[in-house]
Formats: structure tokens, sequence, C-alpha cells
């Protein structure tokens, strides 16, 4: 693991360099069993140990109610890419509060997607120097692009992530649960490619991760032409 901790380290150095006053806000994207939030929880400890307070959130505190989540049909890829996340409360609870001019008042989470019904978190203040490690599908989404000050999207094959994911939601007994092309899994699939064709998010990322080797993560170096922001 030792490739693994030196490319977490050093990501957390460039992000603690970044400059400014408030909160430095980080998006870690990626598919479904791309290893998101692993990699935030990660990057928020390397960031931590450089002695920097962090704030860990991500989109799975921000769904929609199920009535909007399956609006379109409980197996539209379509609705799955539109529908899954309430954006505006996203923005209005966490984002916002911690973006330049914000109060620093957040809120970490919104609704449980579990329950189907809303969650009443607490009103925290954002600690001086604080940095916002978020992970979540659909990050580089143009509602949310606006608001990173370095993102990572990591890149991980539909061969390899819905296989991982299968295993980690205890699945992976049923065949069907990790082929990507399975008639279970083309809501999630088709609607994460739906996302991928959209809104590009390997043209949008600070930085590309190949995460297909969890021991060994490869960051992918921008090819000509590509207007990935300018890293730090």
């Amino acid at each position: 693991m030792q490739r693994r901790n030196e490319l977490v380290t050093g990501l957390a150095r460039r992000i603690a360099d970044i400059g400014g006053a408030g909160t430095t806000r980080v998006g870690v994207d990626g598919v479904d069993g791309a290893g998101k939030t692993v990699f935030a929880d990660e990057l928020g400890a390397a960031l931590a140990a450089l002695g920097r307070p962090v704030i860990r959130a991500g989109t799975d505190a921000f769904h929609n109610p199920r009535a909007v989540r399956h609006r379109r049909g409980r197996d539209s890829p379509e609705g799955f890419f539109r529908d899954s996340f309430d954006y505006s409360r996203l923005r209005a609870l966490l984002l916002d509060p911690l973006s330049p001019g914000g109060t620093g008042h957040f809120r970490r989470a919104a609704f449980d997607h579990e329950t189907d019904s809303p969650v009443d978190a607490p009103v925290e203040v954002a600690p001086t120097g604080a940095v916002l490690v978020f992970d979540g599908i659909f990050v580089h989404r143009p509602e949310l692009l606006p608001y990173w000050d370095f993102s990572i999207f990591l890149r991980v094959g539909f061969d390899i992530s819905i296989p991982r994911l299968a295993g980690r939601i205890g699945c992976s007994a049923h065949p069907d649960s990790t082929d990507p092309n399975s008639a279970g899994n083309r809501r999630y699939v088709e609607g994460q490619r739906r996302y991928l064709a959209e809104c590009q998010p390997e043209h949008k990322a600070t930085v590309v991760v190949d995460n297909t080797d969890l021991a060994a993560p490869v960051e992918v170096p921008a090819k000509p032409g590509m207007d990935r922001p300018r890293t730090v």
C-alpha cells in the first residue's frame, strides 16, 4: 500500500498549499464502486496529519425522496442521473455556507434515503483553515462544479466497479449483481454513462486517478487540449 499512501499524501500536500481565506472545498468523484468514500477518508486523514481541520461529507446525505428519485420509473437510467440528489439543499446547507462570503455555519446532511425521511442535522461551524472533503457520484455536474477549489475523479471501469460494489453490499453471490450489463444494474450503469458523456468529469477534475488497483492507484497525466484546471 506504499504507493497508495504516497499518492494520497502528495494530493493532501497540494490541497493544503491552496491559498485563500475560508474553507478549501475538495470534491472526490467517480462511478459507484470506484472507491470514493475510502479514498476521501484517507485524504481527510492525510490533511488532518498536516494540521488542517477536515469536514467530511457526501452526496449520500442529500438524496431526493423516493417519490422524486423514481418519478421517471424505478428502472430509469435518466431518473438515476437527473433525480437522485437534491442539489438545491446541498448548496444551501453545505456548499454555500462554506464558500467565500458564506456564513461558515453548515449542515452535513438533509435526507436519509434508507428511511426515506428528512434528517435534522445539527448546525456546525467551520473551523479556521478547514478543508471540506466531499465525495459522491456526479460531483462534476454543472450544479456543483463551480464550488470545487480542487477535485479528483477516480477512474475505474464498470467491469471492475460493479463487482467491487456488489461485494461491498453483500450481493456478490448473485451472478447478475456483478455483471455491468445485467438488467438489475442497467439503471445505475447507464445513468452514470449519461453523466460521463454529458459532464466529462475527467476533463473537469483537477486530478484524475486510476483507482483500478486499490493498492497502487496512479495519477493520470492530462492529455494535450484537455481543459482540466491547473493544479497547485
